[in-house]
């Protein structure tokens, strides 16, 4: 048989955090165990009706089978520069100025295929989603981690950056509401962010999957005033996360990725899209022209009455999404596991019991073996995810609460 011989880039795409979860995951169903999923972020709540409604009746359009090229999707991209403005007040082209993908993960691995050149840097969070990193390695870039601790709010520190490293870099990834810490960013620090860029002339990418799911606390909201909850401070007090286009309002130096995974329960549809600078949207739609063309029309028209028809459905999740938190967490509490409350995004992110604190994968690794409750290692997201756990809420509360027991019998 040849040896085939296979490109380097590929060696740090070997293995994954979902990849190593999913084995482990099959080999608990396979002993018997009932399987609480709580591993990935895939949202289990129902796409709207009038969103399915706009996609069936394309089925039946035969215009809608053919590719659908760049010029195609105008009706997509005005609706998008739509709900941007209406949401954050700053006008977007529609022509040049947004660019439909196919998720906001695929923008964000090819970005880096129009930006770096072979031993380039590319600055990331650590911990980060690992998308991020994959999109660098398939471009022969190099990776400069960015600590995330808690101390900082799981913000990273510009200033710790090397200079040599800096000479090297020509793009910066941030992603807030964070997965998999959950943290929010205030807008000064966008601020601070878009000052850095600019001032080493690098690329500001920006993740918002999570735009939407921050939650509104009211009242005795179970956040805390002493430091058990330090750990996450609430930097926004309104229910809105800041888009890094408010801190860079020219579009001089600013892409920003959304999805409708989160917000509209559009996960399996693959539908986002890129707003921001126009020179960064032309890049990548060059590197996109070479490997795609864009998705069925009809998935298109979904996305379109998602965008621009009612958004009862998008309060609906958040509001679901917070009363699983609520839930998880107490139930967290009541078993000593005391965990901070966070303020966005559909996840817990769980410093591990002493006992554990070195090693999150054997810990999901047995938790799932013994409980059939699966969670996401820390360490899969980075270097700095170590000792922590990611819990998503994908489930009704009264499953999660099950998880926790199970958890707990884990843990005696």
């Amino acid at each position: 048989m040849t040896n085939i011989q296979f490109a380097k880039r590929l060696q740090p795409l070997q293995s994954n955090v979902f990849a190593d979860m999913d084995r482990a995951k099959a080999l608990a169903l396979a002993a018997g165990q009932q399987l609480i999923d709580l591993s990935l972020g895939s949202s289990d709540l129902p796409a709207e009706a009038h969103v399915i409604e706009a996609i069936a009746q394309s089925l039946g359009d035969p215009t809608t089978h053919g590719y659908l090229l760049f010029n195609g999707t105008q009706g997509f991209r005005e609706a998008a520069a739509n709900w941007y403005e209406q949401k954050f007040g700053i006008r977007v082209d529609p022509q040049t100025e947004v660019l439909p993908l196919i998720g906001s993960q695929e923008g964000t691995a090819h970005l880096p295929l129009a930006l770096l050149n072979p031993g380039d840097f590319a600055l990331l969070l650590d911990p980060g989603y690992p998308s991020h990193a994959g999109g660098v390695y398939l471009a022969s870039g190099q990776i400069y981690p960015m600590p995330l601790r808690a101390e900082n709010g799981f913000l990273p520190v510009f200033a710790d950056i090397p200079a040599p490293v800096l000479a090297q870099s020509r793009m910066m990834v941030l992603s807030y509401p964070h997965n998999p810490t959950a943290a929010i960013a205030p807008l000064s620090f966008f601020q601070e962010a878009v000052a850095f860029c600019q001032q080493h002339n690098l690329a500001l990418v920006h993740d918002f999957p999570y735009v939407d799911l921050v939650f509104a606390e009211t009242g005795d909201s179970g956040l805390g005033t002493g430091n058990e909850f330090s750990q996450y401070p609430i930097h926004n007090t309104q229910s809105l996360a800041p888009s890094i286009l408010q801190a860079d309002l020219e579009k001089n130096i600013s892409i920003e990725f959304f999805t409708l995974s989160k917000s509209y329960n559009m996960g399996g549809f693959r539908i986002g899209y890129a707003i921001g600078n126009a020179q960064l949207i032309n890049a990548l739609r060059q590197v996109k022209a070479a490997v795609d063309f864009n998705q069925y029309r009809g998935i298109l028209n979904g996305a379109i009455a998602a965008l621009s028809g009612s958004q009862i459905g998008v309060k609906t999740a958040v509001a679901t999404f917070q009363q699983r938190r609520d839930a998880f967490i107490a139930a967290l509490h009541r078993i000593g596991w005391n965990v901070p409350t966070p303020h966005a995004t559909m996840y817990i992110w769980a410093k591990l019991p002493s006992a554990w604190s070195q090693n999150s994968i054997e810990f999901c690794t047995q938790l799932v073996k013994q409980t059939g409750v699966a969670a996401s290692p820390g360490a899969g997201f980075g270097k700095s995810g170590e000792g922590y756990v990611r819990f998503a809420l994908v489930h009704e509360p009264s499953l999660l609460e099950t998880a926790v027991e199970r958890m707990a019998k884990f843990l005696n």
